[in-house]
């Protein structure tokens, strides 16, 4: 009876001993088995059997992204001080053997791993703002990232790990450098516009002058157009008078008329006019018979001269 309890109870101790030895690694890791403190080999995610008491998981290695902010200075070239805000987003470069031994035992932890890459980094950087000026810092922050990639890459694949991104979150100086910089930001500003103010009018003026020029041209050819239509009316205005006449003339011929009847009623009319229209301007007509009968032959001898003749 005391040998099947003794067996059952080694029975027992074997089931735990051969269950110990059973271990999971998650998604994501990777296990790194050691015995005696010697690697053994690398397990991935899964169920897994060691030797129970003499095989180790000394390390589950994450080949998932990882990510560290970094706030660091630097000075340039001209001696201003530049502070960065920057995060780095790094990973294990594969699942390889020989990567996961240079990751699990090339750093004695994360914190000297972390303090190592981040010194890198911040080394790179400030070799690279030392020969630049301040004013060429802010619009290089693709040529800043890509300097440090080009300068770490080596190392970092020495220690099995990859950069897989820097971002350059923040750029600033010194007060008094950023209070001269605005100031010269906003005189530029000033600056420019006070250009397009000056092409503005220029522009306007251009315009308006350009627009009165037309005014000038358009009431010029109107005011032609104009005069021709008043001359050509009063050309009009003259034949039709002259047409009248003769027609009148004419007719009082064949009515055995005396056509000085015509001249008798032109002289008669036009001293109705100035009596009617006349405004204020004095004219003297001589009134009498003798100088009517005067001012008949004088226009009898202006109708009967030629047209067109020019006296000798």
């Amino acid at each position: 009876m005391q040998n099947l309890i003794l067996e059952f109870w080694w029975l027992i101790l074997l089931f735990f001993v051969v269950m110990s030895g059973f271990f999971t690694i998650n998604q994501g890791f990777v296990g790194v088995i050691t015995m005696f403190g010697k690697y053994r080999r690398a397990e991935g995610p899964g169920l897994h059997f060691k030797i129970p008491f003499l095989e180790q998981v000394t390390k589950k290695i994450s080949i998932q992204n990882r990510s560290v902010e970094l706030e660091f200075q630097a000075v340039t070239m001209d001696q201003a001080n530049v502070y960065f805000k920057s995060m780095l987003l790094y990973s294990v470069q594969n699942q390889e053997e020989e990567t996961i031994k240079r990751v699990a035992f090339k750093f004695i932890g994360d914190r000297d791993l972390m303090q190592a890459l981040t010194r890198t980094i911040e080394g790179s950087i400030r070799a690279f703002v030392a020969t630049k000026k301040q004013a060429e810092i802010l619009g290089q922050r693709r040529e800043i990232v890509e300097y440090v990639k080009d300068q770490i890459d080596h190392t970092l694949e020495e220690w099995g790990y990859h950069l897989q991104d820097l971002q350059i979150n923040d750029i600033t100086f010194d007060q008094a450098i950023m209070d001269s910089m605005s100031k010269v930001v906003a005189s530029n500003n000033l600056k420019a516009a006070a250009e397009n103010e000056g092409q503005a009018l220029l522009i306007t003026k251009t315009k308006a002058a350009e627009a009165e020029g037309n005014a000038i041209k358009i009431a010029a050819e109107a005011e032609r157009e104009a005069a021709r239509l008043r001359g050509q009316g009063v050309a009009l205005f003259r034949q039709e008078v002259a047409k009248g006449m003769t027609e009148a003339a004419e007719q009082m011929k064949q009515a055995n008329l005396d056509t000085n009847v015509i001249l008798f009623s032109m002289w008669t009319e036009a001293i109705k006019n100035f009596a009617e229209f006349g405004k204020g301007n004095v004219i003297f007509l001589d009134g009498s018979s003798e100088g009517m009968e005067k001012t008949m032959k004088q226009i009898q001898a202006m109708m009967m001269k030629p047209v067109g003749s020019t006296p000798h």
